[in-house]
C-alpha cells in the first residue's frame, strides 16, 4: 500500500496536486474531442461529457454509447425504462 493524505482543496494549496488536476482535465477533453469521431451526434467534442443540456437532449434521442456511466442517473433511469427487468447485474 502507498501512503497517502487527503488534502481539501489540495489543487489550490499544493502545486503538483494543482498540475495534475490540470494534466487531467486537458487528457480528458481530448478523449471526449476523439469520441466524438468514434460516437458522432452526442456533441461530446463541445461539452465534453459534462451533464450540460445539449448533452442531455442528446441521450435522450440516441440513447448511451459504451462510454456512458451506467451510474450516472440519467442513463441509469433510461435504461430502467427500456430493460425494467435487468437488475444491471449483468447477467
Amino acid at each position: 500500500l502507498v501512503a497517502q493524505q487527503s488534502i481539501t482543496r489540495g489543487d489550490s494549496l499544493v502545486l503538483s496536486i494543482a498540475a495534475a488536476s490540470i494534466l487531467a482535465k486537458v487528457t480528458r477533453d481530448r478523449l471526449m474531442v476523439a469520441a466524438e469521431q468514434t460516437w458522432p451526434g452526442y456533441g461530446f467534442a463541445r461539452h465534453k461529457g459534462y451533464g450540460t443540456p445539449e448533452h442531455s437532449r442528446q441521450l435522450r434521442m440516441l440513447g448511451p454509447c459504451p462510454i456512458h456511466r451506467t451510474s450516472f442517473q440519467p442513463v441509469r433511469g433510461w435504461q430502467m425504462a427500456l430493460f425494467p427487468d435487468v437488475d444491471g447485474s449483468g447477467l
